[in-house]
């Protein structure tokens, strides 16, 4: 600190953040999957995507991930395309 009080001075600051995420990540489009009973063991069922309408479209990468319940279950499986 300065010796001189009169040279001490204080000031407050609010910041105010403008660009606020107002707009979770959501799917692309509604999507309805229907698995055949004859589908074969790796055979692809559904693709996915997302969008942020905060984000440029390219601008973030979406990771998807199988609830906790069905993370074990052999039955399912979860590939990322690196497309969103």
């Amino acid at each position: 600190l300065p010796d001189n009080p009169s040279q001490v001075g204080s000031v407050s600051v609010t910041v105010k953040v403008l660009d606020v995420n107002d707009n979770a990540p959501e799917f692309a489009r509604f999507y309805e999957a229907f698995v055949c009973e004859n589908a074969k063991a790796g055979q692809l069922i559904q693709t996915v995507s997302a969008i942020d309408r905060d984000d440029p479209q390219e601008g973030q990468h979406f990771y998807y991930s199988l609830a906790p319940e069905a993370a074990n279950n052999p039955n399912f499986t979860l590939r990322d395309n690196q497309g969103n």
